[in-house]
């Protein structure tokens, strides 16, 4: 027979309990990240996808709106591209809007509008990694040069800030904190 005294220790273990079940069961829906996504434009004013493979592999990158208050199950993409040949360590980049070498695309890309939040993200067709994400506007775009690379910088902390950098210091510091 349980006392008075020993229900609140119960109630703790319970809770500690679901808490650590809860944690462990959604540990496991995320992939690891092992590339860095980001975009710039090129010479012509053509939005470029930028990908620093830090380890393992990528196969494709998708462009979705990204809506934090909607479902993920109901995101939309509005461009995907699969790589001819898996990416490995290293840089890559292409063209999102018009046929690209080495890519080719899944899901044409689609016109991107004003006051739209859309994300940029790397992926494996295995699910056994993937990339961090680049959020970014028309006007995020907009505002880019020529070998410029826009992306989420994460720090040794873990928090993410959206930064522009040269293509050379994205290629030696992009992997840092992946």
């Amino acid at each position: 027979m349980w006392s008075i005294t020993s229900q609140p220790v119960f109630r703790r273990f319970v809770a500690t309990f679901a808490v650590s079940a809860a944690l462990t069961a959604t540990s496991g829906c995320t992939v690891p990240i092992e590339a860095v996504a980001g975009i710039s434009v090129s010479g012509d004013g053509h939005l470029l996808g930028v990908m620093m493979v830090c380890g393992h592999h990528v196969d494709g990158a998708t462009l979705y709106v990204d809506d934090a208050d909607a479902d993920a199950d109901k995101t939309v993409t509005v461009g995907s591209w699969t790589a001819d040949h898996p990416l490995t360590s290293g840089l890559a980049t292409w063209t999102l809007d018009s046929p690209a070498t080495g890519w080719t695309a899944t899901r044409s890309l689609t016109p991107l509008t004003t006051k739209t939040t859309y994300a940029l993200y790397g992926w494996t067709k295995d699910n056994s990694s993937s990339s961090s994400s680049v959020s970014f506007t028309l006007a995020d775009r907009d505002g880019l040069t020529p070998g410029n690379v826009l992306y989420e910088k994460i720090s040794n902390s873990g928090d993410e800030s959206a930064v522009t950098v040269s293509l050379a210091e994205f290629k030696a510091k992009a992997c840092d904190n992946v």
